[in-house]
């Protein structure tokens, strides 16, 4: 028999509740809550890039496209290669403007701009490939002449069907058209994307002569194509000019295009240097407010 003092009672009583307790909170342990992390959705983006074609030289031509509408819409820089570098830098301003915010396009357009679709043409002035700088480029305009043509020194401006003819002319002078309509590569790109795509309108992107042209074949001039060439125009504040007649073109990929339905329009930049980028933002917005029929913010 043992026999505990009032003290070790206590001591006994004391180190038994303690040792129930440290059991009961290994067996009764609550699990731990799992944190629960709630992730907000990014937005799906859906810009695409894909290359097209390449040039003479094996430089690949590239197409931006953003947004998933019915209605597509389509954008050329840089068919004059290195002679109107500033069309390329335009391009690639869009192209980073989307990319920056794609709601800027209204849901049911889809934008596709083919930045420069003339690489060599661009390469034999700024001997740089894809993004360059302003600074990049040549003070002289007779230092980006040449670059105007493609290796084969075709004028890509007159190498499409539309009254197509071996020899046009440039300011007055005889330039080459190739051998046949799409008789170059560059060409060839741009034929089988608008064919794949069928786009509502196409805007090419020139200078410079501060003007938005209408585009025409066989058939005239399509009822839209002024509607483009007018709301571009007054939004951009360039002239409208509905015939080109400064001299005689064949071959030129805006009447090509008419010849097969689609309106297209040449908004030549008033300047050699500059992107006059408000301008044609603005320009660009009056035909999403034409085409869309979204809301932009």
């Amino acid at each position: 028999k043992l026999n505990f003092t009032p003290v070790s009672k206590k001591i006994a009583i004391g180190v038994g509740i303690a040792t129930l307790i440290i059991i009961g909170f290994f067996v009764f342990k609550p699990e731990k809550q799992e944190e629960v992390v709630v992730v907000p959705e990014s937005p799906q983006l859906t810009k695409k890039i894909e290359v097209i074609g390449a040039s003479v030289e094996a430089r690949e031509i590239e197409a931006y496209t953003f947004g998933d509408g019915e209605k597509h819409l389509l954008f050329v820089g840089g068919i004059h290669g290195g002679y109107e570098w500033n069309s390329v830098l335009l391009a690639y301003k869009f192209i980073d403007y989307f990319d920056e915010d794609e709601t800027r396009i209204p849901e049911d357009l889809t934008i596709s701009i083919i930045p420069n679709l003339n690489p060599d043409g661009l390469y034999k002035v700024i001997r740089k490939e894809g993004r360059f700088l302003a600074s990049d480029t040549p003070s002289s305009v007779e230092e980006t002449k040449p670059g105007r043509f493609n290796v084969n020194g075709v004028d890509l401006n007159r190498n499409f069907d539309c009254k197509w003819a071996p020899e046009s002319t440039w300011q007055g002078r005889i330039v080459s058209a190739g051998e046949d309509p799409f008789s170059e590569p560059e060409a060839v790109a741009l034929k089988n994307f608008v064919e794949i795509h069928n786009p509502e309108s196409v805007v090419f992107w020139h200078s410079k002569a501060n003007t938005v042209y209408a585009s025409e074949c066989e058939e005239g001039i399509l009822p839209a194509t002024l509607d483009i060439m007018n709301l571009y125009a007054q939004a951009a504040d360039y002239n409208t000019v509905e015939k080109f007649d400064a001299y005689e073109i064949t071959g030129d990929a805006e009447g090509w295009l008419a010849s097969i339905g689609i309106p297209a329009v040449t908004v030549e930049l008033e300047t050699r240097d500059s992107i006059e980028w408000e301008r044609n933002l603005a320009g660009v917005n009056a035909l999403f407010d034409y085409f869309g029929e979204t809301q932009r913010e």
